[in-house]
Formats: C-alpha cells, structure tokens, sequence
C-alpha cells in the first residue's frame, strides 16, 4: 500500500511538472522561450555570455519539469546550437531513484567544450549521468565552473521546491531542423 501512494503520488508531481513544461511550450514559440532563457542565464551571471560565444555548442532548455517522492522524474523541450545557429530540437527526460520528494520548474543550459562532445549529443550516444552536476547560474560562478566530461551544466530555477539526494540521468533525442 505504501508504494502504491508513492507511485500515485509521483505520478501527480511528474504530470504537474510536464503540464506546467507543456503548457509554457503551448503559450509561446520555442525559439522565443528558448532566446528568453539565454537573456535570463547572461542576466543572472554576465560571464556566462563567454561560454555562449566559444564553446563548440550548447542545448538550452527554457523549462524542465521535475517531480519526485522517492522515484522521480524530468522533461523539457528545447534547441541546440551550433556556432551560434539552432540546429535542432531535443527533448531531455530524466528518471532517478532515491531520497527526493517535491516539484519544480526550472531552465538548464549544457555548454559542449568540443565539436566531438557535441556530436555524440546529436547523435545520442551522450548521457548525462549523476557524476555531472548542474551549477545554479549566477554573478561570477562561471569563473568556477569546470568542463565535465566535455560538457558545462547551469540551471536557473524558475518556480517549485526539490529536496533531492537521489541516483538518475538524463537523457536527450535530438532531432535536426528542416531548412528553409
């Protein structure tokens, strides 16, 4: 009985937490919430306009919903850059196991060190495992931060609590865009 509330109760925080990922998907254009998250992220560190400019690449995802009460769950929709220009989409969806309970709504930006990093990305054979830690983006933590395994986390909560101390990983599908 008692994991049976667990999972219902999970259930209701990773539906909370892709409905309000869906929902802000639905009220504007990706590419717009996607432009918003990157002013967000130089607004909170300005040094982070640097990795944004000389890194190989980078995937920005405007909003990632995450919910848990022991098992736990992630997704969010967003684009990756290559020298500057949307090369395509990619949908992270993270799945964890451990001590975590709540929900949130936050924006993460992975910075690709080089072109080999970011084509294992493309190409999926990339997975972000619990050795690779997200920095909370702001003023001068870029300075600190270190490539990791080729690649630089930042996150930006948005709205919601986490308690988590919990084993997971995300993972991407990349989907190039068409040209016009």
């Amino acid at each position: 009985m008692k994991y049976k509330l667990a999972n219902i109760t999970l259930a209701a925080f990773v539906m909370m937490a892709v409905t309000l990922t869906a929902r802000a998907a639905d009220e504007a254009d990706l590419k717009t919430e996607v432009n918003n998250a990157i002013a967000r992220f130089k607004e909170a560190d300005p040094g982070i306009s640097t990795l944004f400019q000389t890194s190989a690449g980078y995937a920005v995802f405007p909003s990632v919903g995450k919910g848990g009460l022991v098992i736990g769950g992630a997704h969010g929709k967003g684009l990756v850059f290559e020298k500057g220009k949307a090369v395509g989409e990619v949908t992270l969806t993270e799945a964890s196991i451990g001590a975590q309970v709540g929900g949130q709504v936050f924006s993460e930006v992975i910075f690709f060190e080089t072109p080999a990093v970011l084509e294992d990305f493309k190409t999926g054979k990339f997975t972000m495992d619990a050795t690779i830690n997200g920095v909370v983006a702001a003023e001068g933590v870029e300075k600190s931060a270190k490539f990791q395994n080729g690649v630089e986390v930042f996150v930006l909560p948005k709205t919601g609590l986490m308690g988590q101390a919990a084993v997971g990983g995300q993972r991407f599908k990349f989907r190039p865009l068409t040209q016009q």
